[in-house]
């Protein structure tokens, strides 16, 4: 079935799962897309920022988080990047900016090798999860596959608690504990099968070959203190492998920049989705 627009705003894709959007602004479309556990309420800062200078911004709850549907499937990133081909097409979006962070990046990776470039001018990665967080023969950096399984019996025991201790490390010693609860809020509405599923995805899912056939703008954004996904294993591969693409380093900035360093972030986004 045709994805649609519901009265209530939410896109119903063509597995008839109900995605909450926002949309504001107007002007040439930046699309956002969060990371693993958080909705699109999570780059209102920048949504502010980018549609104040002209722009209009676009993000949706994935499929099991925030305002979403919660189907219980869906998780890999196939079906996540049709979901954003769906967003795409209703929204009539072109030549559009993807913002992606953290697990994100894949979604906008497979969407460009699994659907074109047609819509899409320019890819800004924030704290990617690519090339491939996971282990193995061929990556043998990575983390331990056996590792990754037993973070996700922690989150299946206890999310709460889980996210209680790598919130701090997510935010730096610069956010406050006040944006720290907001974020951990967010971060809460996701369901069990989400969280779960997604997590698989985003750290076994090697996108090497898929970066190095992308061939449009790319900016990678990241922090030189990140704990959560490690700068030498994810965005200064991710950046080496992708043919023209630019690396801006934060120095001393942890994961969560988007709240961390939310207003260079915002400046740095707002330049490159003019063209800089």
């Amino acid at each position: 079935m045709a994805s649609t627009i519901l009265p209530t705003g939410h896109v119903v894709t063509r597995d008839d799962v109900a995605l909450y959007r926002r949309d504001i602004g107007q002007g040439p479309p930046v699309v956002f897309l969060a990371s693993w556990s958080l909705p699109s309420d999570s780059w209102s800062l920048q949504m502010q920022a980018l549609s104040s200078a002209g722009f209009r911004c676009l993000a949706y709850d994935r499929r099991g988080h925030g305002r979403s549907g919660d189907p219980g499937r869906g998780y890999d990133y196939d079906t996540l990047a049709d979901d954003l081909a769906d967003v795409l097409e209703v929204h009539g979006v072109q030549a559009a900016t993807l913002v992606t962070f953290s697990g994100a990046a894949g979604e906008a990776v497979r969407y460009l090798t699994r659907h074109g470039s047609r819509r899409v001018a320019r890819l800004a990665m924030v704290g990617p999860t690519t090339p491939l967080l996971a282990g193995g023969p061929g990556n043998p950096d990575g983390i331990d596959p056996a590792a990754l399984e037993a973070l996700r019996g922690e989150i299946a025991r206890d999310f709460p608690a889980w996210l209680e201790q790598a919130a701090r490390p997510f935010g730096g010693p610069r956010l406050s504990q006040a944006m720290l609860d907001w974020v951990r809020g967010l971060a809460l509405q996701a369901s069990l099968p989400a969280l779960l599923g997604f997590h698989r995805a985003l750290s076994g899912t090697d996108f090497r070959a898929e970066l190095r056939a992308l061939d449009l703008p790319v900016l990678v954004i990241q922090g030189e203190d990140d704990q959560t996904c490690p700068l030498h294993l994810t965005g200064r591969r991710t950046a080496a492998l992708v043919p023209g693409a630019r690396l801006l380093v934060y120095p001393g900035a942890p994961h969560g920049v988007p709240f961390s360093d939310a207003d260079r972030l915002s400046a740095d986004l707002l330049d490159f989705a003019r063209g800089g």
